[in-house]
Order: structure tokens, then C-alpha cells, then sequence
């Protein structure tokens, strides 16, 4: 199901319903369900991609911030009280490589913004959010990893402008540079830290 919203002359926005799993929305045609197509296609919460939109749902569910769903390619990944908020993740263990651990780095580039009214990139590049939190999986036990397990995470909440004055054209950001700049904190302070911030 796709609502459409009308944003500009000549341009309209397709924004997806939110689907839950109470739906058991079957797939016309076929004798499978929503739920059948999200277990096979995400469920590996290690692999990149799908961890990074983990890392986000945890973020937003420690801010409570969950009430739209996840935008793709959007400048930045949540609002929480009027701010923008980008989240990052990484992992020492990756599904598809164990046999060493990974060195930890965090996107930080600047970018330009895609509008989806205009449906064109902004000239300008620069970062968008106001905040950045950096997720580390840092669990580094593969027989007890579990990204689902809060315990197993650290993050790191640092304002935009700490990153502009410090690294304004660093395009990745190590965790012992990330180290030197903000202190890990537990899933449970999350919404503190970011109130102090904001």
C-alpha cells in the first residue's frame, strides 16, 4: 500500500505504510506472507547494510523517535526533538568475514542533501544532522555475539560541529580518533546524553 502526497507543483512523494507483523499480510499469488519475505531477506543483523538499519532502530527506539518509517537515502536518519540526528554503525565480527576482526571506521563525509520534491542532490555538500551517534557492535565473542542483546553495543554521541571544527574534510573517522572526542555510552543513557546536547 503507497499514500501519495502531493509536496510541489509536479511532484509527488510515494511514502510506504508501515507494516507490522500482526498483519501476517500474505503475498498474492503465492502461499507466503510478509513475515516469510522479512525472515529471508533480514535476518542476518551482522551483515553491513542491515546492521546500520539496526544500529538506527535502536537509536530511535532509545528516543522514542520510531513514528515514521525509515526513509531511504535520506540526509539523515531520525528527528528527535526538532533535531536531525545521523546514525553509524560498525562491528568487529562482519556474517561474511570471521577470521579476523575488523578495524573500526565510521562514515563521516560530507554529502549533498537529496530532495524527493525536487527530486535533484542540493549544490551544497556538507553533513545535515545536528548529531551524530556512532553504534559499535563491540561483542567480540562469535559463540555469544547477539546484536539483538543492548549489552553487546556502545555508543558514541557526538554534535555536527565538534566533527566540522575537528575534521571538517575527513571523510571516515577511526575509533581511536572518535575515542579522543566523545566517551561510550550505554543504550539506556542514549536520550540523556542527546537531551543534554540539544
Amino acid at each position: 500500500m503507497w499514500k501519495s502526497y502531493k509536496k510541489e507543483k509536479g511532484s509527488v512523494l510515494l511514502v510506504s505504510r508501515k507494516r507490522t507483523l500482526s498483519e501476517k499480510a500474505k503475498i498474492s499469488g503465492t502461499d507466503k506472507t510478509l513475515i516469510d519475505f522479512w525472515s529471508w531477506g533480514f535476518s542476518d543483523l551482522l551483515s553491513n547494510s542491515l546492521r546500520g538499519i539496526f544500529a538506527e532502530f535502536l537509536v530511535g527506539s532509545a528516543l522514542d523517535c520510531l513514528n515514521q518509517s525509515r526513509i531511504e537515502w535520506d540526509a539523515y536518519d531520525l528527528i528527535y526533538r526538532g533535531k536531525k540526528i545521523e546514525v553509524k554503525s560498525a562491528a568487529y565480527v562482519q556474517s561474511w568475514h570471521t577470521d579476523t576482526f575488523s578495524i573500526i571506521g565510521f562514515n563521516i563525509g560530507a554529502k549533498r542533501e537529496y530532495s524527493y520534491t525536487t527530486r535533484k542532490y542540493s549544490k551544497e555538500i556538507r553533513r545535515h544532522a545536528d548529531v551524530y551517534i556512532f553504534c559499535l557492535l563491540k561483542e567480540q565473542d562469535i559463540d555469544t555475539l547477539d546484536p539483538l542483546n543492548v549489552s553487546h553495543w556502545e555508543f558514541y554521541i557526538v554534535p555536527t560541529k565538534i566533527l566540522d571544527e575537528r575534521f571538517p574534510t575527513q571523510k571516515t573517522i577511526s575509533l581511536s580518533s572518535l575515542s579522543k572526542i566523545a566517551k561510550p555510552v550505554r543504550y539506556d543513557e542514549i536520550k540523556p546524553k542527546i537531551d543534554g546536547i540539544i
